[in-house]
Formats: structure tokens, sequence, C-alpha cells
């Protein structure tokens, strides 16, 4: 730990080391274990955060943060969502929506200088951007932190100086900007082999990376289905009116209870459309019509239509402060 970083927490490094989701059986236990994370991270920071991505973890995390906040009287902390530039109209019409429904505060991390060249320049995904043409700040991340050499790089979210420039270098300076301590996220252990080792509370101290914060992560023993039964059993039948009380999984939008619509659930209608995991517009496929949630999922890899992963940048960007 950092001397500039708070000395006001009281936090455990070690909770869920050496453990898998195998070790939480049940979706009570993996819901009680998510509960109990969410309010140590509420309680214990001063200024906590949640990112937000508009998919399903982060979506299924800000959910248990809402449930806690009212349980003990707790304030719902803002929701970061890092603007890309690359996301499908749907996730900002998804994030709006629910933004307002669940009336969050929601902050916008953005790079403001890569987006303006490419505004400024009418770039379109995989169009080059000029190193030389961008800020001081931008320039050393790409030359001294990342070690790029090229005089260009493309304007693509899915390689690693676009993913750390746009996600990355945004995330760090909403941070340091509005002074967050601890960052809650829905990373799982099953999900990516960079995330398997994580805890339940991860630190990331080093100011000459990031600015010095915690990472909170309450939904690291779920598996991508319980992720789904939770959702079908206990968050939207909670969430939506008139949804069956026991829980009800649809087979797909038109077999959604009477009166209820994809828009009154809590779920982006990319994951009716086949999609399991949602990056950006020009880098994420389906490999299936079925909804997420009826896919394969013992078989088959969540995240296999995701550029990013297939490049195997998850670890090298993790390093530099990736979720």
């Amino acid at each position: 730990m950092t001397d500039d970083f708070p000395d006001y927490l009281d936090v455990d490094y070690t909770g869920g080391e050496g453990e898998t989701p195998a070790d939480y059986p049940t979706i009570e236990a993996k819901i009680e274990k998510a509960i109990e994370v969410t309010r140590d991270g509420l309680e214990q920071y001063h200024s906590p955060a949640v990112m937000w991505t508009g998919g399903k973890d982060s979506t299924l995390t800000l959910y248990f943060i809402k449930e806690v906040a009212e349980r003990f009287d707790l304030e719902v902390p803002p929701a970061v969502f890092i603007d890309h530039y690359q996301h499908f109209d749907e996730i900002h019409d998804f994030v709006d929506r629910w933004a307002a429904e669940w009336d969050l505060d929601v902050v916008y991390a953005r790079n403001e200088d890569v987006g303006a060249y490419v505004d400024d320049h009418g770039l379109e995904p995989g169009d080059d951007i000029p190193v030389a043409e961008l800020s001081e700040h931008n320039r050393h991340h790409i030359r001294d932190l990342l070690e790029y050499e090229d005089d260009t790089f493309p304007f693509l979210l899915d390689t690693y100086v676009g993913n750390h420039l746009l996600k990355t270098v945004a995330l760090n300076e909403t941070l340091e900007e509005r002074g967050i301590d601890g960052v809650i996220s829905g990373v799982r252990w099953d999900e990516q082999e960079a995330r398997a080792d994580e805890t339940f509370v991860s630190a990331r101290h080093d100011p000459d990376i990031y600015p010095p914060h915690d990472r909170i992560q309450p939904i690291l023993q779920f598996e991508e289905a319980a992720v789904w039964d939770a959702f079908w059993n206990f968050v939207v039948p909670d969430t939506v009116d008139g949804y069956p009380e026991e829980g009800y999984v649809p087979q797909g939008a038109d077999d959604l209870p009477d009166g209820i619509t994809i828009d009154d659930v809590p779920i982006s209608p990319k994951y009716f459309a086949g999609f399991r995991s949602l990056g950006s517009e020009v880098s994420t496929d389906k490999t299936t019509q079925e909804p997420a949630w009826l896919q394969d999922m013992e078989n088959t890899t969540e995240r296999a239509g995701r550029a990013q992963d297939k490049e195997d940048l998850m670890e090298r960007l993790r390093d530099l402060g990736y979720m």
C-alpha cells in the first residue's frame, strides 16, 4: 500500500484466495456473499463508484448495490460508464433507460483527446490515428507505458493501444478527478483466465500506474449460468411489476409474461438477440440466434466473440489498470 492511500480502511485483501465458484454451490450462497462484499464496500470507502457497462454482470452488481444501500441505509454511489465511442446503440439506450428508472448518477468516462480527433477527422473504426496528433498525456502512455513505436495506431477498441487509451486512461482520469477510492466491479472468476485469481477486494495502489484505489468485486463467485439464474429468479421478479414472483425463464422476447416487453426488464436487448458478451460494435459477434441464457454455457466460451480476448490482451491490460 502506498503512503498516500487512505489509512481509514480495514479490509481483507486475501478474501477469496484459492476459491472457485464451487465454494459457493447454491444461488443463495452466491447472493449472500455478494451482499456481504457489497455492504463492506459501501461502508468502508469514503468515495466509492460502481463500474457499469450496461452488460449483465455490471447490471447485476448494480442491483446488489441498490438493494444493500436500501436495506442498510447507505448511499448508492455514482455509476461510471466508460464511453469508448464504439458501443452498440442499444447499450447507450439501455443505460439511459435504467439510469432514469433507478435514479442513478452516471459519470461518463471518456478519453476526450482521442474522441476529439476522431470527431474532427470523421474517423471510422479501423482508421489510423497519428500518435503525434494526440496530447502529451496520451503520447506518454503510448510511448513510455505501452512502449508502442509505430507512428499510428488503429481506432479500434480491441487492440492493445486502443483499449488502453479508450478504456484504461479514461477510467483512471475519472478516478483521479473524482477522488474515487473504491471501484465496485462485476468481474467473475470464470469469465477469463486473467481474472481467475482475483480476490473480493483487490488493491490497485501503484501511483505510477493508476490513482491508488481498491477494486471491490462482489460477484466473483457467479458462473455465467448463475448470473442468469439470479436475473430471472430474483432481479427481474423484484424489479418488474407483474413478473411472476417465483421467477420465470423466457424462451425469447415473445415469451415474456403478458404485458411485459424487453424494455421492461433490466437486461440488454442484445442478450435476447444472441450475444453472450458485449464489447464494441465492430468487434463483437454472436454465434447463434438463441438468447444468451439458453445457449450451451458448459461447452462453449462466453467471450468467444470478443476480439479483445482473441488477442490475449487481458493480462497485459489488467497490469495497466483495466478491469
